[in-house]
């Protein structure tokens, strides 16, 4: 995979989700995704974004455009040193949430990507990376 184009943001505020989400449209629209596919990522982005503030105590988003033969993206990895997520199944299991957040949970944000990895692990932290193509 090859990047085009890459970006580091802290994410420590509610305006820095905001920042995150204005970023991904912009690069979304550039890279000529459809509407709806456009919604999808800029959701996820503001899901996993928010779950880096609320659940990690804050962290930082790398956003990506990037290419893979032919296809063109976009790669987000949102990144927090917080406790962890003690059971990544119930995590990810539709209709998990906590309450705070779009509702969407992990699940319904690897719903909206065409790829999903996840990295945690009980007192350091969780790793998001996300892809959606066009």
């Amino acid at each position: 995979m090859m990047v085009e184009r890459n970006e580091v943001h802290e994410v420590r505020t509610a305006n820095d989700i905001v920042r995150v989400r204005q970023r991904i449209r912009e690069w979304a629209v550039e890279a000529g995704f459809s509407l709806v596919d456009q919604t999808k990522i800029v959701t996820a982005a503001s899901e996993l974004a928010r779950n880096t503030l609320e659940h990690g105590g804050g962290g930082y988003a790398e956003l990506e455009v990037c290419t893979d033969g032919t296809r063109r993206g976009v790669r987000m990895r949102f990144v927090d040193h917080g406790p962890g997520i003690p059971d990544l199944d119930q995590a990810l299991r539709d209709g998990f949430t906590t309450g705070k957040g779009l509702g969407l949970g992990l699940g319904g944000s690897r719903r909206l990507v065409n790829e999903f990895e996840i990295e945690t692990a009980v007192g350091k932290g969780t790793k998001v990376t996300v892809v959606r193509w066009k």
